[in-house]
């Protein structure tokens, strides 16, 4: 009886084993590929339980799922023969087991290898295509849609279109009045930007916005054809689109210098518009004292005037005449008694000395 129970016990195990030799189990993110000497005998696209002959076939897992591919940094000359650093990633997916299998041996190592060839390709004829200005423009347009988009195009970065715009024009020898005039800020970037029918958006007559990230899947695409390795790129998103450490510092001290004229070109014209601001009001001045000063002239003179017509009038009236003397003879007197004095002289034809005779 030990013997036999040995014996249910081994076939047990090699029914176990057997069985799980055979079965296949495809989960629903997964292709089963089941090979036969080596060659494609059937592909399982839906999830579930198969089995396949032990020893003489084979399986292959392949995953359905969306894979993220990260390339390796880059730099690429612009059509303008300007540098450019270029970092970006991958969104791909295997769509044909077969082709995948038969061409790059159902390998990810592989398909991420010819992936990143291809992807560079691309971006190389792309961004060798396109100035380095419209490559910057492009960036900060996708920056100013981050709000509605869900997947960010390219990383935040120091320089900007606007900042190269007025390097450039630094460097073309630019005065630095002409710069500060011809300074644009992003808002007016924006009023002035139009859409082409190609799908790029004009900026002003000189720079284009194009959506880069679609022009690479395109040209891609279009040189490539993913399809026949049985893998579809669905994105090729930009992390990010800036120039070379090297470049920056010197782009940053021209920038440095161009700000500096700028500020000294306003500084300058400011100055210009308060010395013009107070030379007017001097002048101004100057006519309202002038003015002030001719009135108070004609006052004072009106008031002599009416001075004299008062005079006039009551030297020309005897009663008034005799009255008026009297009354300053009077104010006379008074004024000889002050501080003490008490002793008062008077000519003897005095009306005040006849009145003190009466």
């Amino acid at each position: 009886m030990k013997k036999h129970i040995g014996k249910i016990l081994a076939a047990l195990v090699v029914v176990y084993l057997l069985v799980n030799m055979a079965a296949v189990i495809t989960y629903p993110n997964q292709y089963k590929v089941i090979k036969t000497m080596g060659k494609i005998s059937r592909v399982t696209t839906e999830p579930g339980f198969s089995f396949r002959i032990p020893l003489l076939q084979s399986e292959t897992t392949i995953s359905k799922a969306r894979q993220l591919y990260d390339i390796a940094p880059t730099e690429i000359y612009t059509s303008d023969k300007k540098k450019m650093e270029v970092d970006a990633y991958i969104i791909w997916r295997v769509t044909d087991p077969v082709k995948f299998t038969q061409t790059l041996n159902s390998s990810t190592a592989s398909a991420e290898s010819k992936i990143s060839a291809m992807v560079y390709g691309s971006l190389k004829a792309t961004v060798s295509s396109t100035s380095q200005e419209e490559l910057i423009a492009s960036r900060d347009a996708a920056l100013d849609k981050a709000e509605e988009d869900d997947a960010l195009d390219v990383e935040v970065q120091d320089i900007t279109s606007e900042d190269l715009k007025e390097d450039t024009e630094a460097s073309s020898g630019a005065g630095s009045t002409g710069a500060a005039g011809t300074e644009t800020t992003g808002t007016e970037s924006k009023e002035q930007s139009k859409e082409t029918e190609d799908g790029m958006t004009v900026i002003d007559e000189n720079t284009r916005v194009i959506s880069l990230s679609n022009k690479i899947l395109e040209q891609l695409n279009k040189d490539y054809d993913p399809e026949q390795y049985g893998i579809e790129i669905q994105m090729v998103k930009i992390k990010k689109l800036d120039l070379p450490d090297e470049n920056k510092d010197a782009v940053y001290n021209r920038m440095i210098t161009e700000r500096k004229n700028i500020a000294a070109a306003y500084k300058a014209q400011g100055e210009s518009e308060a010395q013009k601001i107070r030379n007017t009001t001097d002048r101004e001045t100057a006519v309202m004292l002038s003015e002030a000063e001719a009135t108070a002239d004609r006052l004072e003179a009106e008031g002599e005037a009416e001075y004299m017509r008062i005079l006039s009038d009551a030297y020309n009236d005897p009663d008034k005449a005799e009255y008026y003397l009297f009354v300053r003879q009077l104010d006379a007197a008074k004024k000889s008694l002050e501080n003490g004095n008490t002793t008062l002289f008077l000519d003897s034809d005095s009306p005040l000395a006849s009145i003190f005779e009466q």
